[in-house]
């Protein structure tokens, strides 16, 4: 253990082991990724499929070996024990930090297969990691508003395709999906601003899942609710490099994913108006959550 170091050396230090084990774990993952596009055997890219996710698996484990040599960090974690790796998930959380990925890396790699997020379609320019995530076929979307449609009808269920085609690759390997329900990191400001009925969460937005169980249908089998703690404050990325975060709280639900859960959220109002009411049945749940794990301390 290096959690000795002083944060001034820390931090330099772990950023640069984070940048190193990317760029390390690029190469091979571009060079698999070509393979597969060259070579158009089923079977050859199903077994170039296993071995980008191994490398991506590998790519974490050793990040994962850098944040406890150097942050010292402790992660308590409960519910572990009601995932496998042979499953296909919709993994959601709360967001309060970039630290929430680097957290949901840490307690689920070897634990479920390797997560994947639903990415705007622009950040495949983000350098070395846009390029990492095309090549493991993480899903890249464009989401239209309704303005947008109005005025180019005929795009309308186009992003719901284009969502449905990039799956349809995650059929013959169990895959976790993860979607941060909020949109966007919490904050105090964001809090007040939305009047949010939760106290320690933002308004969830509906839309995103139900776009995600439109397009997946039945291909996902498992939902994974996952509540994050920061005891003592919520860090920045640079925090959590430097060491200066001393303890993590993380809670883990697996639930069912019932048929009335995928349905078109866009055009059925009966059906908008039931899943927002589940959504934040959930939300509540969670909510009450956070409460309690912050009473326990």
């Amino acid at each position: 253990m290096l959690s000795f170091l002083p944060s001034f050396i820390k931090g330099p230090l772990g950023l640069l082991f984070y940048i190193v084990n990317t760029i390390f774990w690029v190469l091979p993952i571009l060079l698999l990724s070509f393979c597969k596009l060259l070579v158009p055997i089923t079977l050859w890219r199903k077994l170039c499929t296993y071995l980008l996710d191994a490398c991506a698996v590998a790519w974490i484990s050793i990040n994962n070996v850098n944040q406890r040599l150097l942050t010292g960090t402790r992660i308590t974690v409960q519910g572990l024990e009601g995932v496998v790796r042979k499953e296909w998930y919709l993994v959601l959380a709360n967001h309060q930090s970039w630290v929430d990925i680097l957290v949901l890396q840490r307690i689920f790699n070897h634990r479920i297969p390797f997560l994947k997020f639903f990415l705007k379609k622009e950040l495949i320019w983000v350098p070395f990691l846009g390029v990492a995530w095309w090549a493991l076929e993480f899903p890249f979307m464009r989401r239209y508003s309704s303005a947008f449609l109005k005025k180019h009808p005929h795009l309308k269920g186009k992003d719901i395709e284009a969502t449905r085609n990039a799956c349809r690759k995650f059929r013959f390997k169990p895959t976790s999906i993860m979607n941060f329900v909020e949109g966007t990191r919490y904050t105090e400001q964001k809090h007040e601003k939305q009047a949010s009925p939760y106290q320690h969460l933002l308004l969830p937005r509906a839309g995103g899942i139900a776009f995600v169980l439109n397009a997946m249908g039945n291909q996902l089998h498992k939902l994974v609710d996952v509540t994050i703690l920061y005891p003592q404050q919520r860090p920045s990325f640079w925090d959590f490099v430097c060491g200066k975060v001393a303890e993590i709280k993380v809670d883990v639900r697996v639930l069912p994913i019932d048929e009335h859960l995928i349905g078109d959220y866009q055009n059925d109002k009966q059906f908008q108006q039931r899943f927002q009411g589940w959504v934040n049945q959930l939300w509540q749940e969670k909510d009450l959550k956070l409460a309690e794990m912050k009473a326990s301390q």
